[in-house]
């Protein structure tokens, strides 16, 4: 059974951090792009970060540059947002998503509330 379950969403203060963590399985983690997207309310869910397969390139939302950080795992099949800096623009659900190489398979997962506040 394929699973993305992702982790490390909370409440955080304007300028402050907080790293998130997507745990796969059930799928051959290291043949998938993962990506990172987020979905603020009355918005439509734009991509935040990637990351190939290998790690070795990585690309961001302009809005996230220089703040976000992307990273993967391939040993234990996890991925991780490491987010700095946050704003109040940052506040959504955060997915995060893997695309299979070649192929129009892909796996989403459930999603973690973010949410800056003062």
């Amino acid at each position: 059974q394929v699973q993305l379950v992702e982790s490390g969403g909370g409440l955080v203060q304007p300028g402050g951090s907080l790293r998130l963590s997507c745990a796969a399985s059930g799928f051959t983690f290291h043949y998938y792009v993962m990506k990172w997207y987020r979905q603020a309310p009355g918005k439509e869910r734009e991509l935040v970060a990637g990351v190939t397969t290998d790690g070795g390139r990585k690309n961001y939302a302009e809005s996230v540059k220089g703040r976000f950080t992307i990273s993967r795992d391939n040993r234990r099949k996890t991925v991780a947002l490491q987010m700095n800096s946050l704003t109040l623009e940052d506040t959504a659900v955060y997915y995060c998503k893997a695309e299979g190489l070649g192929s129009d398979t892909e796996f989403w997962g459930q999603g973690t509330q973010v949410t800056v506040s003062s």
